[in-house]
């Protein structure tokens, strides 16, 4: 058996567990890099089937072999094409096409591994080495499968390699030129040759492999395929520390011991040993510390602690409130660490700013540049955009990055899901070492952008106040100024109100007391005799011209609150008689607008302190307003009651109401509903106004309660011990 046949098999099936532990390794919950960890494990599996079937001697463990040989490829495919579905953006296949492509596994995986008969009838020996006797049916079937399978994969690399742009397309590019030439070995030497009965260059398709391995190699290095060149320079540094100290250690340690104190290991010899061991252990730290280093300057020379970034810009962004100098200490901190070419912070125009552009080194970017670049980004739903991996429908902002030497533009924006600009941009030209951005890289960006956000809108509002104290004392002296001259005129003008005000309502108040008071004399009969209709008319007018009293006196108590004058002068009343004398004047309005009016007089009720007269107006403004403010048909009810401790008065009516959303401005001066203004032109939104007053005044509490369209309930409630009459004592002697 040729022993050096095996040794490249393995090699190969290794490699390919290594670059599957790498993958997995970089980020294990990707679906992309599990898919290429899948197929490149399938490879290896495939590989040492294959030299586990020429190299054994035993039968059985042949077939076994055999199994592994013609059931690894089916993983190859399946995992092949679930890679170059979800490559680059690591995206889960939708059930539409995962499911067929696990059933048509299935349909060829378990006949294979529960009925080997399916593929294979059993073995035979030549004297080049042995052969597998195929099931002519069941292998067609499994050939049509691979075939399928392969093509897919090499039409979806294809796709991706044309459809991409950037790193993505030099990926896929490369991987999908080393899989087509493994492939077409591979099928071609262990699918089709083996069906025409030549299993004689079975070992060959793997040595193939080589291919696929070198390309995807390469990529890693060259073009960062699943970013996981830290992870090769380790291990490479590592892997070389150790060659080298089995080879040099090994030859000198061993050669000595063999040569000088020959096959017999002495105590002088163990101690030899022993000491040569010691070298190596302490040797070995500093030897692999060169090596890192030397794997570094190959594979890894932009190599940075994000750690040390995030703290030195924290610094910064703590140290001033300065716009201009915090964006120069930011980009040189940048640039300096991801080894850039430049690096530039742009802020947009705002109110009473013009655009700035702050960085390391000043660049001649057009306005109209600029311009399209904030169009065209406010699209791009992510902060980092990096122009080598820009997708073709971002081809317009390639081109404009590309034409000003700018590798990585990140946004500014708190809302990068959202179409809006932001605050600007940070603008990055190539690394200085030609070496492309990583993965790291857009990580830490993202993150600085972030916190950058939230710094330059701090520094921003410092600017407005700095800005702002410059005028603001002047401004507030002005302002005082026009405020203090046109209140004195305001208050020029409410005193002239008032005096008016109270001129005309006492003017006004004698001649309408006396009109009311002739034609109560003609109703009483002083006059003669008067018609059924004549009585009818002048009740209208004496209710007109007691409304007319009320308004009057509203007026006068309005100007008495201005100027302090409005006192409550309380005397015994009988609430109960004093409600029903307003409410009798009421019957005949009510009577006119057919609505009915009722009083609920109490058969007992405590005379108790009140000012008559303002109490009489407030009852009679609840009522009047029930009667105006219901439809006709309606019913106004009036409620007494002595509850003991308090005694409670309610107007119900059942019309049109108030509305929810203008309550709370019912009791206010001048205020009136919007409905009871279509419906009553003539109010003046007094009456709530100076009812609240009293009631309020005389130690009570208002009662209210609306809903529009179905009526409103208006009323007092008062403590009958705040309101006691006073008991005379006797004169002592």
């Amino acid at each position: 058996m040729n022993w050096l046949r095996l040794v490249p098999l393995l090699l190969l099936g290794i490699a390919n567990v290594l670059i599957a532990g790498a993958v997995l390794t970089r980020d294990f919950k990707k679906f992309n890099n599990v898919a290429f960890a899948t197929l490149a494990l399938s490879i290896a599996s495939w590989v040492f089937g294959i030299a586990g079937f020429l190299f054994t001697r035993d039968e059985h463990a042949a077939l076994l072999w055999a199994q592994l040989y013609y059931a690894a490829p089916l993983f190859i495919a399946l995992s092949g094409v679930f890679f170059a579905l979800s490559f680059p953006y690591s995206e889960k296949n939708n059930n539409v096409i995962r499911y067929p492509l696990l059933g048509g596994f299935a349909a060829m995986f378990l006949p294979l591994i529960f009925h080997r008969s399916f593929l294979m009838r059993g073995l035979v020996y030549h004297s080049w080495g042995k052969e597998v006797l195929l099931n002519y049916m069941g292998y067609s079937l499994y050939v049509l499968y691979i075939l399928v399978f392969f093509v897919a994969i090499l039409l979806l690399m294809y796709i991706r390699a044309k459809r991409l742009g950037g790193l993505y397309a030099l990926q896929a590019n490369l991987f999908f030129q080393g899989l087509s030439i493994t492939a077409v070995f591979g099928l071609l030497f262990n699918l089709i040759l083996p069906f025409f009965g030549n299993y004689r260059l079975i070992g060959l398709g793997p040595l193939f492999t080589s291919i696929s391995v070198s390309v995807i190699g390469y990529s890693i290095v060259r073009h960062r395929m699943f970013d996981i060149r830290l992870v090769i320079a380790r291990s490479l540094g590592y892997v070389m520390s150790l060659v080298v100290l089995a080879s040099i250690y090994g030859f000198i340690v061993f050669g000595i011991a063999q040569f000088i104190f020959g096959v017999h290991l002495k105590v002088i010899t163990q101690m030899f040993l022993a000491g040569a061991s010691g070298i190596a252990a302490l040797s070995f730290n500093k030897l692999k510390t060169n090596f890192d280093k030397l794997t570094n300057r190959l594979f890894y020379r932009d190599a940075y602690d994000a750690q040390d970034l995030f703290d030195n810009l924290n610094q910064v962004l703590v140290s001033t409130l300065d716009l201009d100098k915090l964006l120069h200490k930011t980009s040189d901190l940048l640039a300096g660490n991801l080894k850039a070419q430049f690096c530039l912070i742009g802020l947009k125009e705002i109110i009473g700013r013009p655009q700035r552009i702050i960085g390391t080194e000043k660049r001649n970017i057009s306005f109209d540049d600029i311009m399209a670049a904030r169009k065209l980004t406010i699209n791009y739903h992510q902060s980092v955009i990096a122009t080598d991996l820009l997708e073709p429908r971002y081809e317009k902002l390639k081109t404009l990055l590309l034409r000003n030497d700018i590798s990585v533009l990140v946004r500014l924006s708190p809302h990068v899901n959202k179409n809006e600009e932001g605050l600007g941009y940070i603008a990055f030209g190539p690394k200085r070492s030609g070496n492309p951005y990583s993965n790291q890289d857009y990580r830490v960006l993202d993150t600085v952008a972030n916190e950058l956000i939230i710094a330059i809108q701090n520094a921003l509002h410092f600017e407005e106040i700095q800005n702002f104290n410059k005028t603001l004392q002047q401004k507030v002296v002005e302002a005082t100024n026009q405020l203090r001259r046109t209140n004195e005129k305001l208050k020029a003008l409410d005193e002239t109100k008032d005096d008016f005000i109270s001129m005309a309502s006492h003017q006004l108040r004698t001649p309408l007391t006396s009109v009311k008071g002739y034609v109560s004399l003609v109703l009483d009969g002083d006059a003669g005799s008067i018609k059924k209709e004549q009585r009818q008319l002048l009740n209208q007018a004496f209710a007109s011209s007691q409304r007319m009293v009320y308004l009057i006196s509203d007026l006068l108590n309005v100007s008495r609150l201005k100027t302090g004058k409005f006192i409550i002068e309380p005397a015994p009343v009988n609430l109960a008689d004093m409600i029903g004398e307003e409410i009798d004047q009421l019957h005949e309005m009510a009577s006119v607008k057919n609505i009915t009016l009722s009083y609920t007089k109490p058969r007992s009720f405590p005379e108790l302190m009140f000012d008559e007269t303002k109490l009489r107006q407030v009852v009679m403004n609840f009522a009047d307003n029930a009667i105006h403010y219901t439809p006709s048909g309606g019913k106004v009810s009036v409620e007494l009651e002595d509850k003991g401790p308090t005694v409670e008065l309610r107007v119900k009516d059942d019309g049109i109401g108030v509305p929810k959303a203008e309550q709370h401005h019912l009791f206010t001066k001048f205020y009136r509903a919007g409905n009871a203004r279509k419906t009553r032109p003539d109010g003046t939104g007094l009456g709530l106004f100076m009812a609240k007053k009293v009631i309020i005044a005389q130690g009570g509490s208002l009662v209210f309660e609306s809903q529009e369209g179905k009526g409103s309930t208006f009323g007092f409630t008062f403590s009958k011990s705040k309101l006691a009459v006073p008991t005379s004592t006797p004169d002592k002697f």
